[in-house]
């Protein structure tokens, strides 16, 4: 949190309130810091946690300010009262990628840069226990389509366009987008696909499963807010345990996938939520689950 302001308490004497003073110009965050989290907003409405990539006039590129503000919100997102995440841009779009103009003053190795930048946030996202939306409602370019590609669910405006980016540029996809897109597309697709270099409009990412809805850009916000309700308002413990299943079934055999799934439905028959579905069902009623 940023420090708003010194408190102001009762006269004292002054050989005691200066260490006090000195104490609290210490907490306070630089200036740097204040703009690393403007470069990143979130809000919360209930269960869910919004977070809102804000540079829409550099159309939410990243810069090393975002990366870090990306990562202490997926941390947030972490809490337990937070049963669904959206992730979205600010502006017209959701995010073109690295900002070229900082990639040059990287130090170090190209691989020492990704892995205290992308890879951090690209972790966090598979390992949270809830679903993350991302709320394209604009080009997702570059390591931007990459990140999106690490969210659960994908939702498209009308005016969102997903371009890969990389080999335009002469580079190959980074930030995990050719492990997500060989597994959501298969190797041939993906591949003609990257190494084209195609803006895909958002009629044809739904027809490839890319997205699961396209929604017209005047609704976009308030389609997104009724799906991540909906999506908040499941079973979330079953929820974060399907998706540690399905991402283990990637490298497991049929014996390791059944022994997980036993083992991981042993955990959701001792859960309120198994109590009030099996309730609700018997009940002829609809479920209300708290994610416990």
């Amino acid at each position: 949190m940023i420090d708003s302001g010194d408190a102001r308490g009762s006269p004292e004497p002054v050989v005691r309130l200066l260490p006090e003073r000195r104490r609290r110009r210490s907490r306070r965050r630089p200036v740097y810091a204040q703009r690393v989290a403007d470069e990143v907003l979130t809000a919360r409405e209930g269960p869910v946690l919004t977070i809102t990539f804000n540079r829409p006039e550099a159309y939410n590129a990243f810069t090393r300010g975002i990366h870090a503000a990306l990562h202490e919100a997926l941390l947030e997102a972490a809490d337990p009262a937070v049963r669904c995440v959206v992730v979205t841009g600010a502006g017209k779009g959701f995010c073109s990628g690295q900002d070229l103009r900082e990639f040059s003053d990287v130090a170090g190795t190209v691989a020492d840069a990704l892995e205290t930048s992308y890879h951090p946030s690209v972790r966090l996202v598979r390992s949270l226990p809830k679903p993350v939306l991302a709320a394209l409602n604009g080009p997702a370019a570059g390591a931007g389509l990459s990140f999106s590609l690490a969210c659960d669910v994908r939702v498209a405006s009308d005016t969102a366009t997903l371009v890969p980016g990389f080999v335009g540029i002469g580079l190959v996809p980074d930030a995990g987008g050719t492990w997500f897109l060989a597994r959501h597309l298969g190797f041939a697709r993906a591949f003609e696909w990257m190494c084209s270099n195609r803006r895909l409009a958002p009629a044809e990412a739904l027809e490839w499963g890319l997205v699961s809805e396209v929604v017209p850009t005047e609704g976009f916000a308030e389609r997104v807010a009724e799906l991540a309700a909906d999506w908040a308002s499941r079973p979330t413990a079953a929820i974060g345990r399907t998706k540690r299943l399905l991402e283990h079934a990637h490298a497991a055999g049929l014996e390791a996938q059944l022994a997980l799934e036993a083992a991981l439905q042993q955990e959701c028959v001792g859960t309120h939520d198994f109590a009030e579905g099996v309730a609700a069902f018997l009940e002829k009623r609809s479920p209300s689950f708290t994610g416990e």
